[in-house]
């Protein structure tokens, strides 16, 4: 009877996860027919950047961190571009798989590699991949050498929006992919498969023992985190029109792994509001502080490492997990 009655209340409180996420998905898509242009944008960057940073989440669930998010930002952000540059393909629905789908075709080689290490080995292995990557870019003229290349406005359904709609469009795509994932995230987190990836974190050599393959499990969530993370580079350059080799540099990696611990690996949705709260920290820090906008972030993480050392997630994680057990 109690494990009928904890099994209950799991299923509840997925449905409730599940109406609440898609509920917010339709306030932010009512919610972006009022709000400024510029917000607008912000957002959607912030989202796009987000579902990179939930891949780094997704693999620190497991006991790494990738500090080469950059490599499979950059390479959805070109696939994208170039799909639509060279094959014609405009509808954003298939740009953002098709990103998605690039990054984890690239990614596929180096996953049971990669999975073989841990600690400072996997972050810089990772990071070294991006920056190859990075390198290869700068001095492919195809690819449009260090300047990049522009990418033009996106198609929905065969359906090419309005001037002044454009942007709307970039965001309502963005927003929704991002919420599909994000609640896709959060069954997966919530599944035994999620749940093995935190007990690896804590003991290998236990879920060894019980059956489980760790190194089979990274190598999964690397290529998932891939996945999430080509579609993010793919909707971003949708949104900016424009794909550079910067995609790849370190920075860029830097501030996704910035974003995963200033959200903390509880919560799906810390990793999106963390990513907004670096834009508007970085938008309004490079206005009033032009010179001085890293410092600000930078004493701006310290503040979370101090007061929040488990992330903003850790606000309402607690919580939800103490009402599951109640």
């Amino acid at each position: 009877m109690t494990n009928t009655t904890a099994a209950s209340k799991a299923a509840s409180s997925s449905s409730r996860t599940l109406l609440l996420g898609a509920a917010s998905i339709i306030l932010l898509l009512l919610a972006g027919l009022a709000i400024p242009r510029w917000l607008a944008f912000l957002i959607t960057i912030a989202a796009a950047n987000g579902l990179v940073s939930l891949g780094i989440l997704l693999l620190m669930r497991s006991g790494v961190v990738s500090f080469g998010q950059g490599m499979v930002f950059a390479i959805g952000g070109y696939a994208a571009a170039l799909a639509y540059g060279k094959l014609g393909i405009t509808d954003a629905l298939l740009l953002a798989v098709g990103g998605g789908l690039a990054a984890v075709i690239v990614s596929l080689p180096f996953a049971y590699l990669i999975a073989r290490y841990r600690g400072i080995f996997f972050a810089m292995l990772s990071l070294s991949l991006s920056m190859v990557l990075y390198g290869i870019l700068v001095k492919s003229e195809v690819m449009g050498g260090s300047d990049g290349f522009n990418m033009g406005r996106i198609t929905l359904f065969g359906i090419r929006a309005a001037d002044q709609w454009s942007g709307y469009t970039n965001y309502a795509v963005t927003i929704t992919l991002s919420g599909l994932v994000a609640l896709a995230a959060r069954v997966y987190f919530d599944s035994t498969r999620g749940l093995v990836a935190l007990a690896a974190r804590d003991n290998e050599i236990r879920v060894e023992y019980l059956g489980s393959s760790v190194r089979n499990l990274i190598a999964t969530n690397y290529l998932l985190a891939a996945f999430v993370g080509g579609m993010g580079g793919a909707l971003a350059v949708m949104a900016l029109g424009h794909i550079e080799p910067n995609f790849s540099y370190w920075t860029t990696s830097g501030e996704f792994v910035f974003v995963a611990i200033l959200a903390g690996h509880h919560s799906v949705f810390a990793a999106f509001l963390a990513s907004t709260v670096l834009e508007i920290v970085r938008s309004f820090s490079s206005l009033y502080f032009p010179n001085t906008w890293q410092l600000v972030l930078g004493l701006f993480l310290l503040a979370v490492i101090r007061f929040l050392p488990r992330g903003i997630g850790s606000l309402w994680e607690a919580r939800r997990q103490k009402g599951e057990r109640a």
